[in-house]
């Protein structure tokens, strides 16, 4: 009779939690998301960051966060967060929480960003439940999760010695006019010497005659036009394992990009591709060379969010270029065409400086001027 008595006690426990999980599982629970850290580059960690409260005064037996995220995200094994966390397939997270009453638990996950993109982490389904599994509920939310992954700078070692070259050319080719505010320092004066530029003070200091020496001023621009078509054939998407040639021209527009700005030289970018969650648009990537503070933060997001998806085909993106005047366009493209080739001609007709540089497998291949010419 006693153990009757506990089974029906035991039942009815079981039966009350089972109801309070349904009516109060997920009731004043609060689950946050996010990075440590909104952008960082392919090769770098971050945290993914959870923290989930119970402001109510009723213990939950156990909550469970599930969400997919991409495998080019890789999480770090092992760790404290471990035994209540679970990966399968390299994308699908899975993790489970035991909360007490006005409660809250923060957990830190380490990832490895593997690839360039723009990522997503923010869809996560909560599922609370009893003990015995015998009730569970469910609620989908959508959090302001994201993550841009910028693509990685190249050395000088894998930046091949032609692009070095033409982002020189491109850095000195406009520099010809004397700045009258930029004072560089004083030298003897000379004949024909104009008078505005004597240092007087330094004359009478010295005992002769000095002037001013003046720095070179400019007006550079470069433009990294990228081609996202691996052959003036190709319509489709390309399969993963073909994107690595277009990644490694995003990898050099990056590089040059950045050099080129920390040398002082406006920078721009464009390409036929469209930006993420612009696909099938019609719009394509143009940012006008700038040299303003934020540009480089500008271009490199830019190029995480860039979608390898051809929103035009490159001789028509071109066509929508020949407004440009005196800019230096380097354009990175995986093959050319007499289409292309009279594009190319009618931006130097236009009076800009035009280099195609061809990518393949990964690595890019200087065309021969003379055939470009």
């Amino acid at each position: 009779m006693n153990i009757l008595w506990i089974l029906v006690s035991v039942g009815a426990v079981a039966l009350i939690e089972a109801v309070l999980c349904r009516l109060f599982g997920l009731k004043r629970i609060e689950y946050t998301r996010s990075f440590s850290r909104p952008r960082v580059t392919e090769g770098e960690r971050v945290e993914l960051v959870e923290v989930i409260r119970n402001r109510k005064p009723l213990p939950v037996p156990w909550v469970r966060a599930e969400s997919r995220i991409s495998p080019n995200l890789r999480f770090g094994r092992g760790g404290e967060n471990e035994d209540a966390r679970e990966i399968s397939a390299d994308q699908y997270h899975k993790s489970v929480f035991y909360l007490g009453p006005f409660s809250q638990i923060r957990r830190r996950h380490e990832v490895t960003c593997l690839k360039r993109g723009h990522y997503e982490a923010g869809s996560v389904a909560l599922t609370a439940g009893d003990l015995l599994g015998a009730s569970q509920q469910t609620v989908q939310l959508n959090l302001p999760c994201a993550l841009d992954v910028c693509p990685r700078l190249l050395n000088e070692d894998e930046l091949d010695t032609p692009s070095t070259r033409w982002q020189g050319e491109a850095a000195v080719r406009r520099w010809i006019m004397p700045d009258p505010f930029l004072v560089s320092g004083i030298r003897d004066y000379r004949s024909g010497d104009p008078m505005r530029d004597v240092h007087w003070r330094a004359s009478a200091r010295l005992g002769t005659l000095q002037v001013k020496t003046r720095d070179y001023t400019a007006d550079p621009r470069v433009l990294v036009v990228l081609n996202v078509q691996t052959s003036e054939e190709q319509w489709g998407d390309l399969m993963d394992y073909e994107q690595e040639g277009v990644e490694q021209g995003i990898r050099i527009a990056a590089t040059l990009c950045a050099r080129s700005l920390r040398a002082g030289v406006e920078a721009g970018f464009a390409a036929n591709a469209c930006l993420y969650g612009e696909k099938n648009t019609g719009k394509t990537v143009y940012i006008p060379a700038r040299s303003a503070a934020d540009q480089l933060e500008t271009l490199l997001t830019a190029m995480a969010r860039l979608e390898i998806h051809r929103e035009m085909t490159f001789p028509t993106f071109l066509e929508t270029l020949c407004d440009l005047r005196n800019a230096d366009i380097l354009i990175l493209s995986a093959y050319d065409s007499e289409a292309i080739e009279a594009r190319i001609d009618r931006l130097r007709a236009c009076g800009n400086s035009v280099t195609l540089m061809k990518l393949e497998r990964g690595r890019r291949r200087e065309k021969n001027p003379a055939q470009t010419a």
